[in-house]
């Protein structure tokens, strides 16, 4: 039974009181009717807790309720714990949009497109590596170039990174760049066949010319990690970790400047072209093509490039990870292990087909700032998983721990099989550089036995651990929500930011 949510602190947005809006439906389910603004189709559903409520800005709330303005959204929009205010939606919403009379959104995608996790496990102990691992990090930081504009090891011709485009990891597979059992552990297993590089612009393309193997800025890291708790020992070694104390490495990252292309290039076309329909939208930041049109089945093989690029980023970096670990420790790659766990993208547009009031439906599921998260039984994950089910990696900043969760058949009902992506930031990175130095940011991580290697000392300012909600609360709103499990917490020993 639904009731008035009370909270501790007034939630502004655009002069509207969204507190007295907010219905409470579980002990982490909040709705917004679908009254709350003229135009919603749907109510909006948000994974909250009352703690993440008051930390969520009113502006993100009033996005998740526009999305809801969308036409052919089913059942309802959704916030996931780590919502935070985005472009068009927020970062952590998720929309399913009619494949006949919905379409696609850019600002539902995101600019990062396949920004995504991937995680490796080892037959390494923590305790073993650790005199190794400044050698460890910094081998790594040397051998995967990251920061801002940098760009990757190999120069490519504009005829092999079309096929980049349109091969995925798949391309980088076939030259050597990691085994072909690494594509079984991939979301789409390192590619949708949705691409053409024709409909990617000269402009992206040349932007994507330097940067394939490279880690990128911001929030992209990669992390020497140690399994901390087990919760759940089964799904675990399913997915290959076996113990407390093994060692993972994580690799986040995307699409680089070339999904950013994309999307700003479909911005534009878009913006131009659909003046009618953006004019009906509470906000033009939420500009689609509609289903059906060119401009849809345009972006959608634009979009496909840019996810396939991204997961041909992540393989080839893959790569010289397990070969700066083998350098560092003289060990062989079969001695190592380094297997791929999985790879999810967190930004990404997907054809889908769900059951809504009974029926299949083919849909358009925006995941911006969102991870799929698929239950047990379902056919698009690894045959050697199908029984306990996806696995789901939710990096956490570099100073507190990541999560591996799992999916689940509720999140299948409630939120078209979706889950959170991350932590969800608590400032600007403007704001980040007010408060914390990057120099400070090291000091603290070493004395908790951290090795960080970055960029430069603003990239650890802008990602400090103080900028970003608390984690454990986010997975545990998942849990306690019942759209995910908890299998395994990872926390940092060595990373390397962009």
């Amino acid at each position: 039974m639904s009731s008035n949510l009370t909270l501790g602190v007034d939630i502004p947005g655009d002069g509207m009181d969204f507190k007295n809006k907010l219905k409470k439906i579980d002990e982490c389910l909040l709705e917004l009717p679908q009254n709350a603004i003229e135009g919603m189709n749907v109510p909006a559903w948000l994974f909250l807790s009352n703690k993440l409520l008051n930390l969520v800005e009113g502006g993100a709330i009033k996005q998740i309720a526009n999305v809801a303005c969308l036409p052919g959204i089913h059942k309802h929009s959704i916030a996931l714990p780590d919502m935070h205010f985005g472009y068009g939606f927020p970062i952590g919403g998720v929309a399913a949009l009619d494949f006949e009379t919905g379409g696609l959104s850019p600002g539902g995608i995101g600019f990062d497109i396949n920004c995504g996790v991937r995680l490796l496990s080892s037959n390494l102990e923590a305790d073993d590596i650790r005199p190794h691992l400044k050698n460890l990090v910094t081998e790594i930081f040397q051998n995967v170039p990251s920061g801002v504009g940098k760009g990757g090891k190999i120069r490519l011709s504009t005829q092999e990174l079309c096929e980049v485009l349109e091969m995925g990891a798949q391309w980088a597979v076939e030259r050597g760049y990691g085994i072909k059992r690494d594509l079984k552990y991939l979301e789409e297993t390192g590619c949708m066949n949705s691409a053409s590089s024709e409909k990617a612009s000269p402009k992206a393309i040349q932007r994507c010319a330097p940067q394939l193997g490279s880690l990128g800025a911001g929030n992209h890291f990669l992390e020497i990690q140690k399994v901390e708790k087990i919760h759940l020992p089964e799904a675990a070694k399913t997915f290959g970790i076996t113990h407390e104390g093994q060692v993972c490495i994580m690799i986040h990252t995307g699409s680089r400047g070339f999904g950013h292309q994309v999307c700003t290039d479909y911005l534009q076309i878009l913006n131009a072209k659909f003046r009618d329909e953006i004019a009906k939208l509470p906000d033009r930041e939420l500009v689609y093509a509609p289903a059906g049109t060119k401009e849809c089945e345009d972006y959608f093989a634009a979009m496909s490039c840019a996810a396939n690029f991204a997961w041909c980023n992540r393989q080839m970096i893959t790569h010289w990870v397990r070969e700066g670990v083998a350098r560092i420790l003289d060990m062989s790659h079969d001695e190592l292990g380094l297997d791929v766990v999985y790879d999810v993208a967190h930004n990404i547009g997907k054809l889908e087909e769900h059951v809504i009031d009974g029926k299949k439906t083919k849909v358009f599921v925006h995941r911006k700032g969102g991870t799929r998260c698929l239950g047990p039984g379902a056919d698009d994950i690894p045959k050697d998983y199908r029984d306990v089910g996806q696995p789901v990696l939710v990096p956490g900043d570099m100073g507190s721990a990541s999560y591996v969760l799992v999916g689940t058949k509720k999140a299948e009902k409630e939120t078209f099989s979706s889950v959170c992506h991350g932590a969800g930031r608590l400032m600007s990175r403007h704001g980040a550089l007010r408060q914390f130095r990057g120099e400070r940011v090291k000091a603290n991580l070493a004395s908790r036995d951290i090795f960080v290697r970055s960029a430069s000392w603003k990239a650890l300012a802008e990602e400090a651990p103080g900028v970003y909600k608390d984690i454990h609360e986010v997975v545990r709103v998942c849990e306690v929500a019942g759209i995910s499990k908890t299998v395994a917490k990872l926390v940092p020993m060595g990373v390397v930011k962009g």
